[in-house]
């Protein structure tokens, strides 16, 4: 085993064994959630040693490092996430090869996702991000549809050819009534998934919690966490 390959192993086992102990304290099968690794800004080397390890979703956040990255990686047995704020004239792009794109925000994002979705002859998956700093049917500082907003762009994701809608995403707010209060938002994020499955049941991804507050996303009932440092270590640059 590589050096880098140890490392990584040793980091998954910690990080597999915080969800454990977190389900267990909530009461939840650890099946129940499914962990994301979020590999932005490291190479597709580490992507393929994660594959090997067992890792079967991984996420990255700007396409111009994904694309090449997912290229390197085809022929692995993994789901691709899609996280980061995404613009338009990437859109193309991004749905070549992500199977989920979670940070669905606006309207005009959803018709050029689906247009280009049914052009490729795929179907994309889709979460709603939710701003929980953000006006009623504002945008967030991290991108993001307020509260207000939800209900409506999940209706527009579940009626759009290429499309499907499979849930909810947060980022745990840096200002505003959650600052400071990560289950809390998370807790906010899953009483809305609860009303969109009256209308959407198949609507059940709650994907929340990063390596910093995993353990509050599990007690609050999130399906899916994206972890990234805690894994893959300090990124380069946030030493």
């Amino acid at each position: 085993m590589t050096d880098r390959k140890a490392q990584l192993a040793a980091n998954l086992a910690k990080v597999e064994e915080r969800i454990a102990a977190a389900c267990t304290a909530a009461g939840r099968e650890r099946e129940e959630v499914t962990l994301i690794v979020v590999t932005k800004t490291y190479p597709a080397s580490d992507v393929r040693i994660l594959s090997e390890l067992g890792v079967r979703h991984v996420a990255e956040n700007r396409d111009q490092d994904a694309a090449p990255k997912k290229a390197e990686c085809s022929d692995l047995p993994l789901l691709w996430h899609f996280v980061g704020q995404l613009q338009t004239n990437k859109v193309r792009s991004v749905v070549g090869y992500a199977d989920f794109v979670q940070s669905v925000d606006r309207s005009r994002l959803v018709a050029a996702l689906s247009k280009e979705a049914v052009l490729a002859e795929r179907e994309v998956g889709c979460l709603v991000q939710v701003a929980l700093d953000a006006q009623e049917s504002g945008r967030g500082e991290r991108g993001g549809v307020g509260v207000g907003g939800v209900e409506e762009l999940a209706d527009l994701v579940a009626q759009s050819p290429g499309l499907r809608f499979d849930g909810l995403m947060t980022v745990a707010p840096l200002t505003g009534a959650y600052e400071g209060r990560q289950q809390q938002a998370f807790e906010r994020l899953m009483d809305l998934s609860t009303v969109l499955r009256r209308t959407h049941p198949a609507a059940n991804m709650v994907s929340a919690g990063m390596s910093s507050d995993l353990e509050q996303a599990v007690a609050a009932g999130a399906t899916h966490v994206r972890v990234g440092t805690a894994v893959l270590g300090v990124r380069p640059g946030l030493r």
